[in-house]
Order: structure tokens, then C-alpha cells, then sequence
């Protein structure tokens, strides 16, 4: 049976399942237990995944990894389903791809909007580190900085960054390297 967000009470911890069953079209994340409505990308937000696309596509070895673009639903444990706005995984990985990805990529990008900043940077930040995502691509904009972080013994260090111009490269995709200049324009 299909649900409406006004219908669910408040304090309800949601799930995967009721994530599943909602009746609109609106993009929703389950962050811990929460519902979250994520505002539609703004045309700027998209051209930066459209150049970042152009960067990684050509990389694309789908015989051992592929790159999945937004909307694509992560399912990392019955109360955290998000949706990142590119998700790289290996075939030989922990996630499996089922019509959704169940299980944690290897590899996250989250292009960062003044309204999303607090949960990417931090929340998105802890619970990818949590579910055990190898490598975390933070993309700001207005600072024209991009932020690659990569799981060392369970936590998040800092690989690689750079801002205004400069490269950033990945710890898992050892061939991938992007220019920021050439994204954040």
C-alpha cells in the first residue's frame, strides 16, 4: 500500500520499506530514520556533474567498475537509503546492483549546495565512513574546492584537494584524476 508524507506520523523512524512505498514523485533520503526531502539540483549543480561525467565516463571499464550518475538509490542499512550524485562501483565489490544498489559503493561524489552542506559535509560524510565507503568526493562550488577523502583504518583522511586550479586525483581509481578548473568553471 502506498503512503503520503503527511500521512506518517511524526517521530516515526522510517525505513527502506516505507521509503519504498511512497506515493509522490519527490526525491527523499532516509538519513538514520529520517526522511528528507532533497530540493530538485539547480542548473549550475547539474552542469558540474555533466563535466565531471565527461571526466570519468571515458575511464569507465564496466568489465570492473562502473559509474552510476544520480538519481540512483544506495541502500547502506534499513534506516540509510541516499542518493549521492555519482556512485562508482567495482563488479568484485561489496554492493550489489539490483535495480538499486544494495551495499556500499566504492567510490561517492556529492556536489555540495548551500542547502545541502551541513549533511553532506558532515552527516553524509560520517555514514559513508560508517558503511565503509572507500573513497568520498567532496565538490564546493562557491569555494571552487574539491575534497577527496579515502578510509584509512576505518576513518576518513584526506587524500587529495584543490581549489580554483590544481588536480585532485582518486585512491581507488588510480587513473582518475580531474582538473578543477575544467569542472568548476
Amino acid at each position: 500500500m502506498a503512503v503520503s508524507v503527511k500521512e506518517r506520523p511524526e517521530g516515526k523512524v522510517w525505513t527502506y520499506k516505507d521509503y519504498l512505498r511512497l506515493e509522490d514523485d519527490k526525491r527523499y533520503e532516509v538519513i538514520n530514520g529520517r526522511l528528507v526531502e532533497m530540493p530538485a539540483p539547480t542548473t549550475e549543480h547539474q552542469r558540474i556533474l555533466k563535466r565531471l561525467m565527461k571526466v570519468i565516463l571515458p575511464m569507465e571499464d564496466e568489465s570492473k567498475w562502473e559509474v552510476l550518475p544520480s538519481p540512483v538509490d544506495v541502500i547502506l542499512s534499513e534506516n540509510v537509503v541516499l542518493q549521492p550524485d555519482i556512485v562508482i562501483v567495482f563488479r568484485q565489490g561489496k554492493s550489489e546492483v539490483r535495480g538499486r544498489l544494495f551495499g556500499p559503493p566504492d567510490l561517492v561524489v556529492e556536489v555540495v549546495s548551500p542547502s545541502s552542506y551541513a549533511r553532506d559535509r558532515y552527516e553524509k560524510f560520517r555514514l559513508y565512513e560508517k558503511h565503509g565507503i572507500k573513497e568520498y568526493w567532496i565538490v564546493l562550488p562557491g569555494e571552487k574546492v574539491i575534497e577527496v577523502w579515502c578510509l584509512k583504518d576505518g576513518k576518513y583522511v584526506l587524500h587529495s584537494v584543490a581549489a580554483d586550479k590544481g588536480e585532485v586525483e582518486s585512491c581507488v581509481l588510480k587513473s582518475l584524476k580531474v582538473k578543477v578548473e575544467e569542472v568548476l568553471k
